[in-house]
């Protein structure tokens, strides 16, 4: 995993949590539901997918570029994203 940490490096972790902040915050306005939940669920999703992949197996995550693994944490992202809505369902909405 170290290895993995010195490839991508510190810039990339902060770009991939930006990455998770921005969807959280598109997620809550488009669902209407709390932004602190989707922010911290996006944030987790970006920044955990690309460790995940890696730690599975998949070396095309260890040698990609700067983009490619950004785009991973995006896809990261938008799958917790969902599966956080997915869990909370209806009762997600604020009342105004």
């Amino acid at each position: 995993m170290e290895t993995f940490l010195e490839v991508i490096g510190w810039t990339a972790i902060v770009l991939l949590a930006l990455i998770g902040l921005v969807a959280g915050l598109v997620a809550s306005v488009v669902t209407g539901g709390s932004k602190g939940k989707y922010i911290i669920a996006g944030v987790l999703g970006a920044v955990a997918f690309p460790f995940v992949l890696a730690a599975l197996g998949v070396t095309a995550v260890v040698g990609a570029g700067l983009l490619a693994v950004l785009a991973i944490g995006i896809v990261g992202a938008v799958l917790i994203v969902a599966l956080v809505k997915a869990v909370t369902g209806r009762g997600d909405r604020t009342r105004h």
